[in-house]
């Protein structure tokens, strides 16, 4: 267990100094691709416009030094343990059982996040500022469907059980599909509408990827937790440069990346009724928007000044770091609960 921790801090570092170290080459090709955030002055979002107008010309898709660290850091691991044995088998954690799924997620989602962006950079889709999210929520779907066959078919990982804390494992059969559906869609959702401010989604994704690291370990699933630290120390780097004032914004690249890998994640360590608490902030978010949504329509007025709610009190009069640092300090009250749920779980049952 003591290697296995030193493996994953290991990692973990390695993952940090790389991304770092590319940070500096990814800034040059964006500015060289003029990849600045494009800011929609729109009637329907006044506020958001007003308050954001300022950060137009930004560059943007800086997750990709998020998703490019964790590809070189896989991809070298990977061939070098297929070549040479012993340490770099050590440092391996490709696995089919445990970050095949998540991995694939993950690239898969940067991939398509990478799209939209180039779209909103060239001012092409939906009012020149990438795709609809009707047509996001289409390919949230289509990675939701295709991660549920993965798990549920019995050709693969065969999974049909739930966890519920305190009260145990259920088998629940085929409606496992469309639970893992409904976490992948709202966890992709959520995560969209936290990426908002500098530094916010950056961090709270931190915080709760670190709780699903304790998990992990907790879990014996080493090569998760090991990929898991990769995630973080590119995220750590990330969070360097794009803390307020920021020099780049996240992009879909990264946010798509991070959200539906959350996802996969809770479903791979049975947490998924702990999500919502690691998750709370992506909760409180994406559910104001809901609700703003609702109240519009039914009451015909604003409930929120302006939403995802970070925008509400950005518009309040809040300071943006302000509302930053606060909402991270609620996402870590979220994790430490989270976690003490699932430690006390596993003593009681």
């Amino acid at each position: 267990m003591i290697l296995e921790a030193v493996r994953i801090v290991a990692i973990l570092i390695t993952s940090f100094v790389l991304a770092l170290t590319l940070t500096p080459f990814i800034t040059r090709l964006l500015k060289k691709a003029h990849a600045g955030k494009q800011i929609r002055v729109s009637s329907d979002t006044p506020i958001f416009s007003s308050l954001h107008k300022k950060k137009e010309g930004t560059l943007t898709m800086g997750g990709i030094i998020i998703w490019l660290t964790l590809l070189i850091l896989t991809g070298s691991v990977l061939i070098l343990d297929n070549l040479f044995d012993g340490f770099w088998g050590y440092l391996n954690f490709v696995d089919r059982a445990q970050t095949y799924l998540p991995l694939a997620a993950f690239f898969i989602a940067a991939a398509l996040g990478l799209f939209d962006d180039l779209m909103g950079i060239m001012r092409v889709g939906d009012k020149g500022g990438g795709m609809r999210v009707s047509h996001k929520m289409t390919i949230y779907l289509f990675l939701a469907v295709i991660g549920a066959w993965w798990f549920y078919s019995p050709r693969i990982l065969d999974w049909q059980i739930i966890h519920v804390p305190f009260l145990g494992n259920f088998e629940i059969g085929f409606w496992y599909v469309p639970i893992f559906i409904f976490v992948i869609l709202a966890s992709a959702f959520s995560a969209n509408e936290t990426d908002g401010l500098d530094g916010l989604w950056g961090g709270v994704s931190l915080f709760i990827f670190t709780a699903f690291l304790v998990v992990s370990f907790a879990l014996g699933r080493y090569d998760l937790a090991a990929m898991i630290g990769a995630i973080l120390g590119a995220l750590l780097a990330f969070l360097w440069f794009n803390i307020y004032p920021a020099r780049f914004f996240m992009g879909d690249t990264g946010a798509m990346a991070l959200g539906i890998t959350m996802g996969v994640i809770a479903m791979l360590t049975n947490t998924v009724f702990l999500l919502p608490i690691f998750a709370v902030v992506p909760v409180i978010e994406s559910g104001s928007v809901i609700i703003q949504t609702l109240y519009k329509k039914f009451r015909k007025q604003k409930l929120f000044l302006s939403t995802p709610i970070h925008h509400h009190f950005e518009a309040s009069g809040w300071p943006e770091s302000q509302v930053t640092m606060r909402f991270w300090i609620i996402s870590v009250i979220g994790v430490g609960l989270g976690l003490a749920l699932f430690f006390l779980d596993r003593l009681f049952l």
